[in-house]
C-alpha cells in the first residue's frame, strides 16, 4: 500500500496553531502558501502488519504486551489486530528547521500543517485498510501514550513493525519518534463493528467503510481533553 497524502485540513491545521474562529485573509493566504510548500517538500512512508490476537488479546507471536485497560476495551470483540506506522520523512523536520532561518512564523504555521498532513496520512491508510479486509470492520485508530497505553511499549512497537528499516524512523530514550511527524497506531478488525463502538457498523457483505473517527463521549483522554472545555470545539477526531 503506497503512502497518499490527498488534502492538508486547514481547520485541523488552525486547531494546532490555537486559532478559534474564522483566520484572517493573511493567515489564510499564509496556510495556502506553507502548505504547498510541504506538499512539494515531504515523501510521506507507511507500513503495516495484520496479526491475530492470542489467548491474552495480544498481538501473536510477538513480543509486544498490549497493557492497559483502555486499549482491551477499544480491542474487544476484535480477532485481529493491525499494528501501523507512518511518517512524512526526514524531509518535514529539515523543511521546517530551514524556515526558521528564514521566518519563525511561517515554521510554526508548517509545523501546525504537518501536523494535519500526518493524520490524513494515516486517514488515507485505514481506508486503504478497510477496502483491503472488507466486509471486515476496522475500529478507529489507538497509539501508544494514549490514555493507559503506555508509551513506553513504543520501542516493542517499532521493533515488530522494523520502522526503523522500513521508514527510517528512531526512538529517542524517552520513546519519542525521529522525526517528530510520525505516528504508530492499532487498529482492530472484527466481523461486525457497531456504530459507536470506534468504528461504523458493516453488513453483512457490504464492503468495508473507513473507519468512524471515535466520539468524544468514548475517547479514553476526554477527562483531560482541553477541547471539550471550549464551546463548541474538538480536537477533530470525532
Amino acid at each position: 500500500m503506497e503512502a497518499r497524502l490527498t488534502d492538508i485540513s486547514r481547520a485541523e491545521a488552525l486547531r494546532y496553531l490555537g486559532v478559534r474562529g474564522e483566520p484572517d485573509t493573511a493567515l489564510r493566504r499564509d496556510l495556502d502558501r506553507c502548505a504547498a510548500l510541504l506538499e512539494a517538500g515531504v515523501r510521506p512512508r507507511v507500513c503495516w502488519r495484520l496479526f491475530p490476537r492470542d489467548e491474552d488479546g495480544n498481538p501473536a507471536g510477538t513480543a509486544l504486551s498490549l497493557q492497559g485497560q483502555d486499549i482491551r476495551r477499544f480491542l474487544s470483540g476484535c480477532g485481529q489486530v493491525i499494528l501501523l506506522a507512518a511518517t512524512l520523512g526526514a524531509e518535514s523536520e529539515s523543511l521546517i528547521r530551514r524556515t526558521q532561518n528564514r521566518s519563525m512564523a511561517d515554521a510554526v504555521i508548517l509545523d501546525a500543517l504537518a501536523s494535519a498532513a500526518i493524520e490524513n496520512v494515516c486517514d488515507n491508510l485505514c481506508a486503504d485498510l478497510a477496502r483491503e479486509f472488507a466486509p471486515l470492520s476496522l475500529t478507529g485508530r489507538f497509539s501508544p501514550g494514549y490514555g493507559d497505553f503506555p508509551l513506553s511499549l513504543q520501542r516493542d512497537f517499532c521493533e515488530v513493525l522494523n520502522v526503523s528499516r522500513l521508514l527510517g524512523i528512531t526512538l529517542t530514550p524517552g520513546g519519542l519518534m525521529i522525526p517528530q511527524k510520525s505516528v504508530t497506531a492499532l487498529v482492530g478488525l472484527r466481523a461486525d463493528l457497531p456504530a459507536g463502538e470506534g468504528g461504523e457498523a458493516s453488513g453483512k457483505g457490504e464492503p468495508a467503510r473507513a473507519p468512524a473517527r471515535t466520539s468524544c463521549a468514548s475517547c479514553a483522554l476526554s477527562h483531560s481533553c482541553a477541547y471539550k472545555y471550549e464551546e463548541g470545539s474538538s480536537c477533530g477526531k470525532q
